[in-house]
């Protein structure tokens, strides 16, 4: 097949064939203008769906919600560096009460590599109140105290 000369896309000014306002030296291949970018359509996909079975994070949250308010004491040598007022502390022996389960948000289960939030109260040389920590443990680092 031989190509004509004076088809619309060898013809130098066609309406095929517009030139660029930004750029000059090209042409535009489009006889209608590109859209601006506020009149494009947006696009937005969201995953609502759960991999995880509710009826598993729901009996993991009662499990959860029951040793909430438990005292605990620490077994394993563990230091904290984030008390200003005892820095190097060490845990282990001392006894603190559960305040949250923290591998359960808004009914989901996220990676917390540290779930529990344990309260304990230092006593202070100089203070007359001790002062209150909290620490994130794993299950394996403390006992429950009866």
């Amino acid at each position: 097949m031989t190509s004509c000369a004076t088809t619309p896309s060898t013809l130098p000014f066609s309406p095929l064939r517009r030139i660029s306002p930004l750029h000059p030296t090209r042409f535009l291949t489009s006889p209608f203008p590109r859209p601006s970018i506020s009149q494009r359509g947006f696009s937005c996909h969201v995953a609502l769906s759960n991999d995880i079975s509710s009826s598993v994070t729901s009996e993991e949250e009662a499990e959860a919600a029951a040793k909430i308010g438990k005292k605990v004491r620490v077994t394993v040598p563990l230091k904290v560096y984030h008390v200003m007022k005892k820095p190097d502390l060490d845990l282990c022996g001392l006894e603190g009460v559960i305040k949250q389960y923290v591998a359960i948000w808004k009914g989901k289960r996220i990676t917390a590599n540290l779930p529990f939030k344990v309260e304990f109260f230092i006593p202070v040389e100089g203070q007359d109140k001790p002062v209150k920590v909290l620490a994130h443990l794993r299950e394996d680092e403390f006992e429950y105290v009866d």
